[in-house]
């Protein structure tokens, strides 16, 4: 007699709730990030066209600096504190000090010429879109470059800060921003696919929104970091001409 097995089968209705459920939480998750967004730039522009505001702005533009990279390192903390309140906190006074710190930047560029702005937004926007489209959809595993992913940031960083302290290069600035474009278009595809690995069906509403909330902070900081780099580009770009 031929052994019978029985063994568990997702019915083709539980993997549609299922499918349903993924895509309404990137949705949140898109969401917040694109608000996050809007956030920063309502307040950029805001800062930009108060010259008081601007001096100021720039005259703190270290602590803004060490600010946004001890909250990189909180915030994911206190998002998954279970308390909504501290979630939001966490994320919107990261999105405003991003806001407050690239201020003097883009007024700059803004002052000089506002195509350079407009383009590198629409740049950052569609590298963005591809790439985190990319790591929503490859069947690879990309959880093996996060190690390489951190190295590569910490590398970034160092290099940005010998650049401003020691050469004051205009080449060295323009080679690390092109680096860091690509880099982070990379960690862009990663976080997408681990974005969307942290997904589970039975998560409760808090939960849920929680991972939302994480999830639009890591893209956040990706998608503002390449504007940044891109917007330093073309500003180099445009002043060789």
């Amino acid at each position: 007699m031929a052994e019978v097995r029985y063994q568990p089968q997702t019915t083709a209705q539980s993997r549609a709730e299922i499918d349903q459920g993924l895509r309404s939480y990137m949705m949140g998750v898109y969401n917040y990030m694109a608000l996050g967004v809007a956030a920063t730039a309502i307040i950029t522009m805001a800062v930009a066209a108060n010259p008081a505001a601007m001096q100021a702005v720039y005259s703190l533009k270290w602590l803004f600096f060490i600010a946004i990279l001890g909250m990189g390192f909180l915030a994911p903390r206190l998002i998954f504190s279970a308390n909504p309140a501290v979630a939001h906190g966490a994320y919107w006074g990261y999105v405003a000090l991003w806001g407050l710190a690239i201020a003097p930047m883009v007024g700059t560029y803004l002052a000089i010429g506002p195509d350079i702005v407009y383009r590198a937004f629409l740049i950052t926007a569609v590298t963005f879109g591809a790439t985190s489209l990319a790591g929503y959809v490859t069947k690879r595993d990309l959880s093996g470059f996060g190690a390489f992913f951190m190295m590569a940031s910490i590398g970034i960083i160092i290099a940005m800060l010998v650049n401003v302290f020691f050469f004051q290069s205009s080449m060295m600035s323009l080679i690390t921003s092109i680096v860091t474009v690509l880099l982070f278009a990379g960690i862009t595809a990663y976080e997408t696919q681990q974005i969307k690995e942290m997904y589970v069906e039975g998560d409760t509403p808090g939960v849920a929104r929680c991972k939302s909330i994480f999830g639009a902070f890591m893209l956040y900081g990706s998608f503002i970091t390449m504007f940044v780099h891109i917007l330093n580009i073309l500003g180099i770009m445009r002043s060789s001409e």
